[in-house]
Formats: C-alpha cells, sequence, structure tokens
C-alpha cells in the first residue's frame, strides 16, 4: 500500500507528440493534471484518451508563473505530494518508490537528479539536482520565466533529497527561444534588484550573442547585495569571460575565469572552459595548467548545474593536445587513452591517438 496520494501536474500547448510517451513514464502516480493553454493540434483529446484529467486556461498575456500557479490550483486538494513536470520530461521507472521512501514527516520538497540533457549514446551531458516536487500547501511560482517555487508556509522548510529519482529531459530542439529574452527584461523591469532575474537576463544576452550587454548585465548581478550564492557567482564570470572571448579581449576573458576560479574553486567548469579558451589562443601551457587543476576535483557540485564537457573525455583530450606540444608525449599518449575510453568510436579522438603514438614511438 503507497504511504502518500501522489499527483503529477504540468502545463502544455501543442506537444501531442510527448503525450504517449510522457503519460506511461508518469503512470507510476496515483493522479495526473495536465493545464493545456491553448493547444489545436489534438494534444488534449491525447491526454484525455490516455487517462489525464485536462483543463484549458489561455494566459494572455503569457507569463510561465501565471499558467503554472492555475495548474497547481487544478491539483486536488487530498494530494500530499505534488510532482510538476514538462511534457518533454521522462522519469526512470521505480520514481515512485525513491520519492516515497526519502519523504519523512514534515517535508515540504524533496529534490532529485535531473539530466537537462544527454549525449547521443544516453548519458548524462549537462545535470543538476532539480526542486519541483513538493506538498500541496505553502507553494507558489514566481517569476515569468524560469519560474520557480517559493516556500509560503510556516518555516522550518523540510528538504529531503529522493536518491535514485531520476528525470530526464528531451527537448523539442526545433521550439524557439524568441519568448524568453522579452519575458526576462520584462522581469527585470518589474523586479531590477532581483539577483536570479538578473542572472539569467544577462545568461540570455549570451545565448543571443548580444556580449556587451551580457557583460554589462552580469556585472550588475554581481554588484547586488542579494546576489550571495557562490556558483551561480561564478556562473556569471565565466559568461562575462566568454563574452570577453567572443569580442576578442582575450585579457579580460582570462582576468574573469581566474575570478570564476577564486570564487568557486571547487567545480571543474572554470577550469576547463579557461582550458578551452587557451586551447583556442593555442596557450599549451595555460591548457594543461587548467586541466590537471580541474583534474583534482572528482565529485560533482549537487547545487548547481554541472556541464557535461568537464566530466566526460574533454578534460583528457585537451592535456592530450597540450601535453603534445609542449614534447611531453609519453603523458599526452595516456592521455589520449584517457579520452578515447570515455567515446570510443569518436574518430577524431582515434585520430589524434594515433597520431600521439607514431608521434612517441619515434622518440624512442
Amino acid at each position: 500500500m503507497s504511504k502518500y496520494k501522489i499527483c503529477v501536474y504540468a502545463i502544455c500547448k501543442n506537444e501531442i507528440q510527448f503525450v504517449d510517451r510522457w503519460m506511461k513514464s508518469m503512470s507510476e502516480a496515483d493522479i495526473i493534471v495536465v493545464t493545456d493553454t491553448g493547444s489545436n493540434d489534438g494534444t488534449v483529446e491525447k491526454l484525455r484518451e490516455n487517462g489525464a484529467i485536462v483543463y484549458i486556461n489561455e494566459v494572455k498575456p503569457w507569463r510561465f508563473d501565471v499558467a503554472r500557479n492555475i495548474s497547481l490550483d487544478h491539483v486536488p486538494k487530498d494530494i500530499d505530494i505534488c510532482v510538476c513536470t514538462d511534457l518533454d520530461e521522462i522519469f526512470e521507472t521505480g520514481w515512485r518508490k525513491c520519492l516515497e521512501d526519502s519523504w519523512m514527516p514534515g517535508t515540504k520538497m524533496a529534490s532529485y537528479l535531473y539530466n537537462w540533457s544527454l549525449k547521443e549514446d544516453g548519458t548524462p551531458d549537462i545535470q543538476f539536482n532539480y526542486f519541483k516536487v513538493h506538498c500541496r500547501y505553502g507553494y507558489k511560482w514566481c517569476y515569468p520565466i524560469h519560474e520557480c517555487l517559493k516556500y509560503m508556509g510556516t518555516p522550518p522548510e523540510k528538504v529531503v533529497f529522493a536518491n535514485g529519482m531520476v528525470l530526464n529531459h528531451y527537448p523539442d530542439n526545433n521550439k524557439p527561444r524568441t519568448s524568453y529574452l522579452p519575458l526576462l527584461e520584462m522581469a527585470a523591469s518589474e523586479l531590477p534588484e532581483d539577483d536570479r532575474v538578473n542572472y539569467y537576463l544577462g545568461r540570455e544576452y549570451m545565448y543571443s550573442g548580444m556580449w556587451k550587454k551580457c557583460i554589462d548585465t552580469l556585472k550588475r548581478h554581481l554588484s547586488l547585495k542579494s546576489s550571495v550564492w557562490k556558483e551561480e557567482r561564478c556562473a556569471s564570470m565565466r559568461w562575462i569571460a566568454k563574452s570577453y572571448f567572443q569580442l576578442s579581449n582575450y585579457t579580460e576573458s582570462y582576468i574573469w575565469y581566474f575570478r570564476a576560479i577564486s570564487e568557486c574553486s571547487h567545480m571543474r567548469d572554470p577550469y576547463i572552459e579557461c582550458a578551452k579558451i587557451a586551447y583556442a589562443l593555442e596557450n599549451w601551457e595555460m591548457v594543461f595548467y587548467m586541466v590537471q587543476q580541474a583534474l583534482k576535483i572528482e565529485k560533482k557540485s549537487s547545487t548547481y548545474v554541472n556541464m557535461g564537457y568537464c566530466w566526460d573525455y574533454t578534460p583528457y583530450d585537451l592535456e592530450a593536445i597540450s601535453c603534445y606540444w609542449l614534447g611531453m608525449y609519453e603523458k599526452s599518449l595516456n592521455c589520449a587513452k584517457k579520452a578515447l575510453s570515455f567515446s570510443p568510436n569518436d574518430t577524431r579522438l582515434i585520430n589524434n591517438l594515433s597520431i600521439i603514438e607514431s608521434k612517441f614511438i619515434n622518440k624512442l
């Protein structure tokens, strides 16, 4: 017998291609409630055919927080645990048991592993812990985009980690990001002193190739009194560094990567990203040093985004190439073999290993 009554709830619009897969993944819940915001492709009918309870609520002007709060209002009042997902997300089988095993009396929220992107072989790429499982009362969604749950109940807010609960993201890559920037600029006008809004706005300027606006906005983020989350500050510094690199200001790019490392020396990301720009500039000593420092870090962050390229073949690949150009052929060979072990069918890595082997043999 189940310990708790669990509801999965979601918002959607024109996502009929995801319905069957999503419903199967969410079927471990007691009830599935979906708020459709204006589909015209048969999504509503398909969801109902699969057993979902569907409400139709158009949100104009569009805001994610408004839509999420409407969807939460549709969750039955007797639910113990609310699980919010999107239709392009899939739980690994057995997620309910993992959640129930972790949910203790007094729990308000559960975090779990989220694979935001996956490599072609199905292994994790961008990965972090997610926080979209919560008790029925005491929460509301905030921010017009990059919305998050805010606890409105009586402290303390007890949060547990649901070990073994894994959600995978399989996005529709044809869906544009065109709405992101206007919504973020609106959020910034509403909440000019909010560190979260300024961070996401600056990052979106980076994604849009608006390098100067990215730099200015993220410097503002770093100047705010509420900007105290070191991992996010580190990310702002990394995006500033990347933007300066795109503007060919390599000195400032290095300076900001060094600042990012100083801010968060326990994460691989600033080291590897600095190594990547050093690679582009053929600064082999810098590449070698940064990778060496990164590889001393053996655990992923449990509180922030972990970029896949910091944990796949990339560090060893960069190390192999830098060692090759620095004349350390035996070490280069060993690193090239390690890189290939992560991705045995990668043609470039295979070719690099062959080149390094030939050089090493000729030097014996």
